[in-house]
């Protein structure tokens, strides 16, 4: 159903900025044919952004067309830049918030290995409940103090006793968040003294960086501080402090129940302004990108690296035919073999650049940049790295 009001403050002034008829509906399927990878199920990607508080959302999104499952494969782990953040993150809770000795929740905490990091944190004591209706995997670990249940955090689960509840990159992919919210506020009644930590991407930081690659159909809801702090205060949280991270790509939030729901904060001015000038340029920009892979592919066969959301996006709207980039490449063992959903194209581990003659390799993202030109210099690689994003602010 198409929406026509901002699920969180349901004002209807909401402003239309993208719109991709047809994208994938997941971009971290595991297609081990390339039949399967292109005929991939698809959705409307219809970004809008509401005027009142800032929440950017698809407001065609359809939730029954997604099918998460043993073959959706998102992990980050295998890259040393996401797993210093992942470390960076451990070590923020544990010694800034003195996490320690504390009975933590994990909404959404998928296979576990965030939760695992805090309860397995020398000297923390910690003890945790991972919960998520589609984790695969052992009931319990860490001796018993780690536990994991397929369930939902909500008001069935009040026996579960939480001083902290962490969701990491969750919300994104709920269509209604603040429901979502009440459900883990009305999970809490036997908790009042929880303390919540959110991790999301910052909607702000993407279109301040024309990141046309970070719009795509499963993170049907992209928040700025603002929106995000509406949110929750609408769910019945208090907002101690929004901060971002990751170089500011995600928003890391902590709050605490609320006595009472709060209506106050709306603030989406200024994120209005940039997701028009997004949209504005959304077809001269996709051209530039299609031109600048022309350019690439005259020096030899250009690949791009991470078969993640951001390659499956920027391959599907700038190569659907392949014409112009040769491969993905990718780190993740479980996803090299295997063909990127909607294009089809092959996905290769960092050694085998050679074989498929690559002389670019395309990276999308900044964090990862000196990572992946230290890995092909190790392999003795001849292939140019160019950070995407970098490369077109100095051409600008």
């Amino acid at each position: 159903m198409r929406l026509d009001a901002c699920p969180i403050c349901k004002s209807k002034t909401i402003v239309d900025f993208l719109c991709r008829p047809s994208v994938p509906v997941h971009q971290n399927l595991v297609c081990c044919e390339e039949t399967r990878a292109r005929s991939i199920s698809r959705g409307r990607l219809e970004m809008v952004v509401c005027s009142s508080c800032g929440f950017a959302f698809n407001r065609s999104f359809d939730s029954s067309l997604l099918a998460y499952g043993t073959s959706y494969d998102n992990s980050q782990n295998h890259s040393p830049a996401f797993e210093h953040h992942l470390e960076s993150l451990v070590n923020r809770l544990l010694d800034q918030h003195g996490v320690r000795n504390c009975r933590i929740v994990e909404v959404g905490c998928g296979k576990g290995d965030f939760l695992r990091r805090l309860i397995k944190a020398p000297g923390s004591a910690n003890r945790g409940i991972g919960m998520d209706p589609s984790y695969e995997g052992p009931a319990s670990a860490a001796d018993g103090r780690l536990e994991f249940r397929r369930q939902f955090f909500d008001r069935n689960t009040r026996d579960v006793a939480a001083d902290v509840v962490i969701c990491r990159h969750v919300i994104e992919h709920i269509d209604q968040p603040v429901d979502f919210l009440r459900a883990i506020r009305q999970g809490l009644q036997n908790s009042p003294q929880a303390r919540l930590f959110f991790e999301t991407p910052c909607v702000s930081w993407i279109l301040q960086n024309n990141v046309t690659w970070d719009f795509f159909y499963e993170h049907c809801s992209l928040f700025t501080s603002n929106s995000l702090t509406a949110a929750f205060e609408r769910a019945g949280f208090d907002v101690i402090q929004v901060n971002h991270v990751f170089a500011g790509q995600y928003l890391w939030l902590e709050a605490v129940p609320a006595e009472q729901p709060s209506a106050n904060r709306l603030a989406g001015a200024d994120v209005v302004q940039q997701a028009r000038d997004f949209g504005r340029s959304e077809a001269q920009r996709n051209l530039h990108w299609s031109r600048t892979a022309e350019q690439l592919r005259l020096r030899g066969n250009v690949a791009v690296w991470g078969a993640g959301a951001k390659g499956v996006t920027l391959a599907n709207v700038i190569d659907p035919d392949r014409r112009l980039i040769s491969c993905i490449v990718d780190i993740n063992p479980n996803k090299q073999g295997n063909y990127l959903a909607g294009t089809g194209h092959p996905i290769v581990s960092p050694n085998r650049l050679r074989e498929f003659n690559v002389k670019t390799a395309i990276v999308l993202n900044p964090n990862y940049g000196e990572e992946v030109a230290a890995l092909t210099h190790d392999l003795g690689l001849d292939i140019s790295v160019i950070d995407l994003m970098e490369w077109e602010q100095k051409a600008a």
